[in-house]
């Protein structure tokens, strides 16, 4: 049964991971400078201002932490309002549940302006009720919060709602809260794909068919 879907953005929606994974090495060929082989792994475990820190200690920045952090914001800030794309097959996934009459939200760890910004240009923003994210709910997806915050914005039981992530502790945790999970592939995930088919209810490598989604999903109790 599926009466209502909580969708993530990064990687889920939008193809927005690449940003993530070569933003230092973006921001280093700007100054002028080559980044070392695997700077995009170093750097995804930090927050922003840890990976100034970083920047600067390693490459000798003549830069402030705040600096370097708001120009990093930057970069970020335009690519998802001028250049992230949807992921393929999206677009239809979308208009399939809305035609089925069902309602949907974002639930992300994301920054809310960058999110919006992407999908009201990407024009589906109009397909979810809200917006929900991890930094206005107080917990990150290691925590059911959000998808219970989110729940209560469709007026569905935790059993009849489907999620939509790609990541294996965002999918784990909604699991454990009686959500159904359907796993969205992303490559940043690779390392964790096992787990990732081991745990979520349905494994979507694409949005291909949604017919068949739907017939799973309906079938499921």
């Amino acid at each position: 049964m599926i009466r209502g879907a909580i969708f993530d953005v990064d990687g889920v929606l939008l193809n927005s991971m690449p940003v993530w994974e070569n933003l230092g090495e973006l921001y280093l060929n700007s100054l002028g400078k080559e980044a070392e082989r695997g700077l995009g792994d170093i750097l995804f475990a930090m927050s922003l201002e840890e990976g100034a820190d970083y920047l600067i200690s390693r490459y000798g920045l003549q830069k402030t932490r705040e600096e370097i952090v708001e120009d990093l914001t930057r970069e970020v800030r335009d690519f998802y309002a001028e250049k992230v794309p949807l992921k393929e097959g999206v677009r239809q996934f979308l208009y399939e549940l809305n035609e089925k009459k069902i309602p949907m939200v974002i639930a992300t760890s994301g920054d809310r302006k960058n999110a919006e910004a992407a999908l009201k240009r990407l024009k589906v923003l109009n397909y979810f009720q809200a917006v929900f994210t991890c930094s206005e709910i107080g917990s990150g997806k290691n925590q059911p919060d959000i998808y219970l915050a989110a729940a209560l914005q469709l007026d569905t039981e935790p059993s009849d709602t489907w999620v939509f992530e790609d990541a294996f502790h965002a999918i784990s945790t909604a699991k454990s809260a009686g959500f159904k999970t359907a796993a969205v592939y992303d490559s940043s995930n690779d390392k964790d794909l096992a787990q990732i088919w081991n745990t979520a209810d349905i494994y979507l490598p694409e949005f291909a068919d949604f017919n068949i989604f739907w017939k799973r999903a309906c079938e499921m109790k």
